[in-house]
């Protein structure tokens, strides 16, 4: 088997094993300790697969233990599970600085769009708080819709905002007065909404959150690991 198609043998079996952990995660909220282990010693496979000299190695060590430091504090802190840390800090043996980097942020977008509309689903309704449910509402919209707005714009590889729009955003604007007025009632009436979502959950929710860092790698990986893998023949 050529180097080239070992390599993309490689990344099919952490694709595949993504989509395990997501699965896992969602029908039982934890994710085996054995895929994680097995993601983590595919790693070096990998590195002497795409070439990858000692250097290389050593900023994908310092990655992970960067990595597994943050999550641990996320963990004590109850942000994220033992199952999440460990996949996280797993896959930051496979990707570049910069291709982590962009699988962190992703996973941040999808992860916190997801938690969002999870707990606003799982609110407690009560008798006359009907105006403090509908910003709730529109609170947890404002902000799926935001990341799903986030997610077109790296999907397409476009800004959010084109500069045309900006520059007639800015001929439409009334006075700079009105503007900081109205942000600070709009920050004001989404942060009314998000404390009222946290206020009126029914039960401690879990959030499967690997599902979140799987569909990032994965993403990642259709987008630039594929690119880096060598051309096969």
């Amino acid at each position: 088997m050529s180097g080239g198609y070992f390599s993309y043998a490689l990344l099919a079996a952490l694709a595949t094993a993504l989509l395990v952990a997501a699965y896992t995660d969602i029908k039982r909220r934890e994710i085996d300790n054995t895929l994680n282990a097995a993601i983590a010693l595919a790693a070096p496979v990998w590195w002497l697969a795409s070439g990858m000299g000692w250097s290389a190695i050593g900023f994908q060590l310092a990655l992970c233990a960067i990595t597994f430091a943050i999550a641990c504090a996320l963990f004590a802190t109850g942000q994220m599970g033992g199952g999440d840390v460990k996949l996280l800090t797993a896959l930051a043996l496979w990707f570049s600085p910069s291709a982590f980097l962009q699988l962190v942020v992703l996973m941040a977008v999808l992860g916190g769009a997801g938690s969002v509309a999870m707990a606003a689903c799982n609110m407690q309704r009560r008798p006359g708080e009907r105006g403090r449910d509908a910003l709730a509402a529109m609170a947890a919209i404002g902000w799926v819709g935001c990341a799903g707005a986030v997610l077109f714009a790296l999907a397409l590889h476009r800004p959010l905002v084109s500069g045309a729009a900006l520059q007639s955003i800015r001929v439409a604007l009334p006075p700079t007065w009105l503007v900081i007025a109205a942000a600070i009632v709009l920050v004001a009436g989404f942060l009314f909404g998000f404390l009222h979502i946290v206020r009126r959950q029914k039960a401690r929710l879990p959030i499967p959150y690997g599902v979140a860092i799987s569909a990032a790698g994965l993403w990642v990986l259709g987008e630039r690991a594929l690119q880096a893998a060598p051309v096969a023949g």
